[in-house]
């Protein structure tokens, strides 16, 4: 199942030639409030984790939470990750799941770290259903002792919807500077701009990072700048083009009949994480290289 979204009132490669080649499919997540299960994709729901493997737990010597009293470094105990994302090859089979793997996971240790990224410290997992399903799955994984709320996921259900995008951030060089004007009248023309027509900056797979400010792509040790894997985003949209026609009962093909959510369903979108100023996260990989490096980065 995929979201029915608008249509986009504009070819975008039509009226803006230079974008010719820059377009890359995404796939929007969707986050709603939900009771995901084990075997599910999700956004902070349960994770299908083998029982003889160990819970991840951070130790970092830095860790912190901004509104302790007194502010002062959790620990030293260990604090448990929480759950994040999982994704099955059957919602998103445009992952570069490693050979023999079908289920990407992510978790997190929700506090706050020194490193360059400046936010929470993720780990990324890749599994195999069946492998797992096989045999005895973790029940009751260890909750953390200590926590920042703004990075703890509200279980959710997931919609995922594969889509067309555009950059914001990463237009090249000089581009968007020589574009501006024609954004405007294309806006001031058709009553729709290009970045709410082309941009998205919601959680998603591939396609490109959800930057909030100035991109900061990583490169892997093979010299090779990685590819963008995953955004988590506090931000998804409650009306506008990319807000799914279904969840507001209409099947108009009309881009006029743009609308926002009912109050009802705004209550179940999203993850219910600030992430500091509605910040996002962002992972990274390498599949280029055999052991599949990962790096991560935010903003806000």
């Amino acid at each position: 199942m995929t979201h029915h979204l608008p249509p986009a009132p504009f070819d975008v490669e039509v009226l803006i030639p230079e974008l010719a080649g820059l377009g890359r499919h995404t796939t929007l997540l969707y986050p709603r409030s939900g009771e995901p299960g084990i075997r599910e994709s999700s956004v902070g729901g349960p994770l299908l984790w083998p029982a003889d493997e160990p819970w991840p737990l951070c130790g970092a010597t830095g860790h912190w939470k901004p509104l302790r009293t007194p502010t002062e470094v959790v620990g030293p105990e260990p604090v448990a990750m929480v759950p994040v994302v999982q994704l099955l090859a059957r919602d998103v089979p445009e992952l570069p799941f490693p050979a023999g793997t079908d289920v990407l996971q992510v978790a997190w240790c929700p506090l706050i770290h020194d490193d360059e990224a400046g936010t929470v410290l993720p780990q990324v997992y890749w599994r195999s259903e069946q492998a797992v399903a096989g045999g005895s799955v973790l029940a009751d994984p260890p909750v953390p002792y200590e926590y920042d709320e703004e990075f703890v996921p509200r279980p959710c259900t997931v919609t995922p919807t594969r889509v067309l995008e555009y950059p914001n951030w990463d237009l090249p060089q000089g581009l968007a500077r020589s574009l501006s004007q024609r954004f405007d009248d294309i806006e001031e023309t058709l009553g729709f701009s290009y970045y709410e027509t082309a941009v998205t900056v919601q959680s998603k797979v591939g396609g490109y990072p959800g930057w909030l400010q100035r991109p900061n792509w990583p490169d892997c040790r093979c010299g090779r700048r990685m590819d963008h894997l995953l955004s988590i985003t506090a931000s998804e949209p409650v009306e506008g083009r990319w807000f799914p026609l279904d969840e507001k009962g209409s099947e108009s093909s009309d881009p006029d009949t743009w609308a926002g959510a009912e109050n009802a369903v705004v209550d179940n979108i999203g993850h219910g994480m600030d992430m500091g100023d509605l910040g996002g996260l962002y992972l990274f990989v390498c599949p280029k290289c055999p052991d599949m490096p990962y790096a991560h980065r935010y903003d806000c």
